[in-house]
């Protein structure tokens, strides 16, 4: 596709620049990124059109915005496609101090009817806030009454110190976690593993979710009363990569 020839208003000049980066990644074939990046800059192309009066440029800018509709709605498809055959791959960057992360805003899009069964391999759940955003997790698939079945492996060999106790203590809390789920008609299974250093979790739909920093990717509340205290999607994050996979023949783990 040719280059995008916008004039040298503002917006026009943001519109080129995000659409320039659109071909370019579409060039290298990350079509996840390119779809991004031509949504975003045909909006701006629209924008620019409200504000044009010269009915030639237009003209201009309504069969650029229809060729880059074109295109955008031809890599949807071809991932729409990608994602039926069971072959599919979306990467999240999460930055430091970014907000709007919480469980459900990373995960629900791939939580549907057909879950039933969910595996968390992770073996830092170790301390009480690690504790505590494993039970965030679960409540959040609490919310999903077709979720029957938590099976979450742990890493105990590694587990030397946990906050305010040892190794009993955070046994004591899995169980506690183990019988509230029960009360909720889930049965959580508990596997310790000396073995296991990767940090996934898997749906029986075929998604799998990589997170480098797993479940712990939030920072510590400023205090008890701060705003991200009780609302994960306000709480500051660290840095780490989301990737999201797809596979018809994932097998329990």
């Amino acid at each position: 596709m040719a280059k995008p020839g916008l004039g040298p208003d503002p917006g026009g000049v943001a519109a080129a620049a995000v659409l320039k980066r659109a071909v370019e990644l579409d060039a290298e074939s990350r079509y996840q990124q390119a779809l991004v990046c031509y949504q975003e800059g045909i909006d701006l192309l629209l924008q620019v059109l409200k504000g044009t009066k010269d009915d030639t440029k237009k003209c201009n800018l309504r069969k650029k915005i229809s060729d880059y509709m074109d295109r955008a709605e031809n890599i949807k498809k071809y991932l729409d496609q990608e994602k039926e055959d069971g072959k599919y791959h979306k990467q999240i960057k999460i930055e430091e101090n970014a907000t709007g992360f919480s469980y459900e805003s990373v995960f629900q899009e791939y939580l549907n009817e057909t879950v039933r069964e969910v595996w968390i391999e992770d073996p830092y759940i170790r301390t009480n806030h690690q504790l505590y955003n494993f039970l965030r997790f679960c409540e959040m698939l609490i919310k999903k009454p077709f979720t029957r079945f938590i099976s979450s492996k742990k890493n105990l060999d590694i587990m030397i110190q946990l906050e305010g106790g040892g190794r009993g203590q955070q046994i004591s809390g899995l169980e506690e976690i183990k019988a509230s789920l029960r009360n909720h008609g889930v049965l959580l299974e508990l596997e310790y593993s000396s073995s296991i250093h990767d940090r996934e979790i898997r749906f029986n739909n075929g998604w799998m979710i990589k997170i480098g920093r797993g479940l712990d990717y939030f920072k510590r509340p400023q205090g008890r009363f701060s705003l991200g205290y009780c609302d994960l999607d306000l709480r500051p994050c660290h840095e780490t990569t989301v990737d999201i996979f797809h596979n018809r023949h994932t097998q329990k783990i």
